[in-house]
């Protein structure tokens, strides 16, 4: 019972099934710590899950933290929550803490650190089935990284970011243990000022892989699982309207760096002791090899290794940076899980402090994402020094 709760609440994978015409094509990537590949802020989250190419703000630890070496601002800290499928269950939730720090005589560097805990809520344990509760368990994903970034020039910077991740689903059986993994992240950011007619705009372009690591494990090494290995490219463009308006368009491309599981259509013993040997090799496959590999592993070739590319596209406007409308699409093959959404969401910011929201509006029927809220607050250390001067 209660592995069946954890793998319908961290799984991307039978939640989005539903639906689809044929079900042999459904072939969607399979991982642990599913949490990580959740979008943690509202301001990313309201643009269709998209940030590693927009400008820098607190939550570039996620998106992209070379980021954070163009920060205007010397140092920031944030908070974001996000309660997560609400229309299933009331009591999981992601809590997402991130902040960074300027350093250097030129403020070319900075040093950023973030902490991510997704809660799966209070679980119910009986010992024999019809009795009562004797027990319940707190199941729960955890990762905290620091990360360390640099200009590389005047309009290009790098960063790489190590992460521990630790995620427990222990049910106090001996059935599963607490699994460790340790990952790392690169990415790069560059910023450059280009003439469109007679306005000079801004282009950004980034890249992150992230969550390079260790394969994860419930059982003490027998069955080990990848974590969620993500390569993400994006670009985009910031217009000013005049001195107060101005318009941002962004584009990601993303892909997890993950194998694919083997299929399992044996029919006779012959197939099906190969089946098995692909499956030891599947779960001794070290990581790095698997990174390679899923660039070529889908079944259906080529055809499906573009299919396992998902698409985010956001805009936001902006007035006197101050008063923020955000709007965007995320588009995930139905046969590679399937989500598929727009997202809305406003922000508004002080001196001091900005805060930020974001609503997910889905577009394929019985979707338990339908209707999330994520809520953004962040602190400009700057603004606040300013103030008690």
């Amino acid at each position: 019972m209660l592995i069946g709760c954890i793998l319908l609440l961290t799984s991307r994978v039978s939640i989005w099934a539903q639906g689809l015409d044929k079900e042999k094509d459904f072939h969607p990537i399979n991982t642990a710590v599913a949490s990580l590949s959740i979008a943690p802020d509202a301001r990313g989250g309201a643009l269709g899950d998209n940030g590693v190419a927009t400008g820098s703000d607190i939550a570039s630890q996620y998106w992209n933290p070379a980021k954070y070496a163009f920060n205007y601002s010397n140092a920031g800290i944030g908070l974001s929550y996000t309660p997560w499928l609400r229309k299933l269950v009331s009591d999981v939730a992601l809590a997402y803490l991130s902040g960074f720090y300027k350093i250097g005589q030129n403020d070319n560097q900075a040093v950023g650190a973030s902490l991510r805990y997704f809660t799966l809520g209070e679980i119910p344990v009986s010992i024999n089935q019809g009795e009562p509760p004797s027990n319940y368990l707190n199941p729960y994903e955890m990762a905290f990284d620091i990360s360390y970034s640099r200009k590389l020039s005047e309009s290009y910077s790098m960063a790489v970011a190590l992460r521990y991740i630790r995620s427990d689903m222990s049910d106090n059986q001996d059935e599963m243990i607490p699994g460790n993994s340790y990952a790392a992240d690169v990415a790069g950011y560059l910023e450059k000022y280009v003439i469109l007619g007679n306005t000079e705009s801004l282009w950004t372009f980034g890249f992150n892989v992230s969550n390079i690591g260790t394969k994860i494990s419930y059982d003490g090494g027998i069955k080990n699982q990848f974590i969620p290995t993500t390569l993400r490219i994006g670009t985009g463009l910031l217009y000013p309207l005049d001195d107060y308006n101005r318009l941002g368009v962004f584009a990601d491309v993303s892909k997890y760096l993950v194998p694919t599981i083997p299929l399992n259509n044996a029919t006779t013993p012959e197939e099906e002791e190969e089946y098995s040997k692909k499956e030891t090799e599947y779960n001794d496959m070290p990581f790095m090899t698997g990174i390679f590999r899923s660039f070529y592993d889908a079944p259906g070739g080529f055809k499906e290794e573009l299919s396992e590319i998902n698409l985010s596209l956001g805009a936001e406007y902006s007035y006197n940076d101050q008063f923020f409308v955000r709007g965007g699409y995320y588009y995930e093959n139905p046969n590679k899980g399937n989500r598929q959404y727009f997202s809305v969401g406003a922000g508004f910011r002080m001196s001091v402090f900005q805060l930020d929201a974001a609503y997910l509006i889905s577009t394929i029927p019985n979707n338990p994402l339908d209707q999330t809220l994520r809520f953004s607050l962040s602190f400009d250390m700057d603004g606040i020094k300013n103030l008690f001067r």
